[in-house]
């Protein structure tokens, strides 16, 4: 009769097992420190909470130029956030490739497609805790001007709320997707500022650019919370600034060389 024998049997330790694949969670940790932990990203991430503040004085200190009422207060939070929030998201998903540390992620996690979800998600986690700052630093504006004596209208609401995150949220994933598409920090940066600025030129010019393309305008809606007779026309700007750049991203990074 033929015995089996185990190696602990023998006085053989086992095989350690094959290891399993690295938890999402610690993906989205990991993107995280790197869009975070470092010290560009301090600086960075100090002046945007430094021109938020900033912009908040305006309205503060000029009560007769901006209208006095939470919901423009909060707008002009967003305004601020917006105008640094899309290059902090670009640099997370530029930085690997601009440094050339890529080959050591894609090495650590060869599905690619998780590390770019991963890095979605670490972005949609930036853009929700700038938005929480930019209710904080809304507070505060909305608590000097009260303290000034100034009457402010209290017409803040569940829509005006939604409209200002989804403003912000979409500003930062403008910014993933082309951080996405180009591959390039420089480059990324530079079209994140020339490209809305050169479209609201053309949409001077052109209704159809202005009303369908032009984020100044049509995401302008969304953060007034404007949505009757507008969804078209924001759906297609999300799709041009948002959907199709990033969709691209996603196909040149999977299919991009690394070596």
């Amino acid at each position: 009769m033929t015995t089996s024998l185990s190696p602990r049997t023998l006085g053989i330790d086992a095989a350690p097992s094959a290891l399993g694949p690295i938890p999402f969670s610690r993906l989205v940790r990991v993107e995280w420190a790197k869009a975070t932990d470092t010290r560009a990203a301090r600086w960075l991430l100090a002046l945007l909470a430094l021109s938020t503040a900033g912009m908040m004085l305006v309205p503060v200190l000029a009560p007769t130029t901006f209208d006095q009422t939470y919901a423009s207060y909060l707008r002009v939070a967003a305004l601020g956030l917006t105008i640094l929030l899309p290059v902090v998201a670009i640099l997370m998903l530029t930085g690997e490739w601009s440094q050339r540390s890529v080959m050591t992620t894609f090495t650590q996690e060869p599905r690619r497609i998780r590390v770019l979800n991963a890095k979605l998600a670490a972005s949609m986690v930036l853009g929700g805790g700038a938005a929480v700052f930019g209710g904080v630093v809304t507070a505060a504006g909305l608590g000097l001007a009260a303290a000034s004596g100034r009457a402010l209208e209290a017409n803040l609401t569940v829509g005006a709320i939604t409209g200002y995150l989804l403003f912000v949220l979409l500003n930062v994933l403008a910014g993933v997707a082309l951080g996405a598409l180009l591959q390039s920090s420089a480059t990324a940066i530079a079209a994140s500022f020339a490209l809305p600025a050169a479209l609201a030129l053309l949409g001077a010019a052109s209704t159809l650019v202005a009303d369908w393309i032009d984020m100044s305008t049509t995401w302008h809606w969304v953060l007034e919370n404007e949505w009757g007779g507008h969804v078209p026309q924001i759906s297609v700007s999300v799709l041009f600034w948002v959907a199709v750049p990033l969709a691209a991203g996603v196909g040149r990074t999977i299919r991009r060389d690394v070596t």
